[in-house]
């Protein structure tokens, strides 16, 4: 089959998402419709932002459709309407929301979804982070969306990259490095998949880990913990919320840090108020205030 035969909806909202969809549509898959979230509101000016995949959408000439929730009856219609000869398959990838069984079951071949993973480990709604913050690999896992969280079945896998506890990714490095491999996989995939010619393995549910969704105070600098783990927190948050300490009352987030004899030591942070700046020129500005060179 080819590739631009095959007609598929796209589900994203996020920057992972943009960069799987510029990575199929290098290799010939273009999709016929993105299902993607509704503008938010924004930065301090709480400004109203179209997602990421909207952007996309527009700028590449896509059909694209923002709902509120997939659980209503009229979700179903709309997406049909959009391709009345039917979609061949449906690919998901870091969406957001929960997509429920009937839209699941529209297109032919049903609906798969990229996850930065080796499940049946890190399901749920932060693989990458926890990845950093637990693992010392990673990888993604291609499998076709059942009525459970990251639990259907699997149609291909590869593991990605492995670390040392003082060489952790940052969050925003492993998720491109993810979401590039991810897509190539299911370029890989998805041709074989339609032809019939793809084993589905069922994972291993004994062996399932479980993340969670990140709150602020995850990203919290504990003092009394080791260093790498630490530097985990760093990495790990890097993107959101960030990692930080207080300092007089300030919250102070490091951006950027590495290990030296064995103590974390500071690079990039942003002190609250202030922009983000070099951990040696905050120093600088605290000369008469005790500053931690080290944590």
């Amino acid at each position: 089959m080819q590739k631009d035969s095959i007609k598929f909806a796209f589900f994203g909202t996020s920057e992972f998402s943009i960069i799987v969809l510029d990575e199929l549509k290098t290799r010939g898959f273009v999709p016929k419709l993105i299902i993607t979230a509704e503008d938010k509101s924004k930065g301090r000016n709480l400004v109203m932002t179209p997602p990421e995949a909207r952007v996309w959408a527009e700028k590449n000439n896509i059909p694209f459709v923002q709902l509120k929730t997939l659980r209503e009856n009229e979700s179903e219609k709309i997406i049909r309407s959009y391709l009345p000869d039917g979609f061949d398959v449906f690919v998901v990838a870091s969406y957001g929301k929960i997509i429920p069984v009937n839209v699941l079951g529209i297109p032919k071949y049903k609906t798969l979804n990229i996850h930065p993973s080796l499940l049946p480990k890190l399901r749920g709604s932060s693989p990458i982070q926890s990845a950093i913050l637990r693992e010392s690999e990673t990888g993604v896992s291609i499998i076709r969306l059942d009525s459970e969280i990251d639990h259907g079945p699997i149609l291909s896998q590869k593991k990605v990259v492995e670390w040392s506890t003082e060489n952790v990714p940052y969050a925003e490095d492993l998720e491109k490095m993810l979401a590039k491999e991810g897509a190539l996989l299911l370029a890989e995939t998805l041709p074989n998949w339609v032809l019939g010619k793809v084993q589905e393995v069922e994972q291993d549910h004994s062996l399932a880990t479980f993340t969670e969704k990140i709150k602020k105070a995850d990203a919290e600098l504990n003092l009394r913990d080791p260093a790498s783990t630490n530097l985990m927190r760093v990495r790990a948050f890097h993107l959101w919320p960030g990692a930080y300490f207080f300092q007089n009352g300030k919250r102070i987030i490091v951006k950027k840090a590495h290990i030296q004899k064995n103590e974390l030591v500071l690079d990039r942070v942003i002190p609250e108020g202030k922009r983000e700046m070099d951990y040696a020129d905050y120093l600088k500005g605290m000369k008469s205030i005790q500053a931690p060179r080290q944590i």
